[in-house]
């Protein structure tokens, strides 16, 4: 599978389970809701104190399985390098993914104000390789 290939499909279908690692090497994963920002990279909202965020700053490489609202039929597994982002700066990219996956927010006030009690990141992944 090209990475056009499996971009058009993260794009299309946005439940995953992001697989990070521990400090011991084995995999954390947790269940997300991502979509695909305008420089072609995956981008998951999170909070700052999260597990899987500790875990991508001290070890970048991340896996992510994502598939269909069905849960059975096509999936793709994309890998890359994954960078954190936190407030103020990832604030425009969380409404874009907000407005990607759910549409429009009916108090945009409201919700930069629960970006920033939530201590919300975004995480940016580069995808390098991707499957099946």
């Amino acid at each position: 599978m090209d990475l056009g290939q499996a971009k058009a499909f993260l794009a299309a279908n946005h439940h995953s389970v992001l697989v990070a690692r521990k400090a011991d090497g084995s995999p954390q994963p947790s269940p997300v809701v991502h979509g695909v920002d305008g420089d072609g990279l995956v981008v998951v909202s999170s909070r700052e104190a999260a597990y899987k965020v500790r875990n991508l700053r001290r070890d970048p490489r991340v896996s992510l399985c994502a598939f269909t609202d069905s849960f059975f039929g096509s999936w793709v597994v994309a890998e890359g390098s994954a960078a954190i982002v936190s407030l103020p700066e990832a604030l425009d990219g969380l409404e874009a993914l907000y407005r990607q996956v759910a549409g429009e927010h009916p108090d945009w006030e409201e919700f930069r104000r629960a970006m920033e009690r939530e201590r919300r990141v975004l995480i940016r992944i580069t995808v390098e390789r991707a499957g099946p």
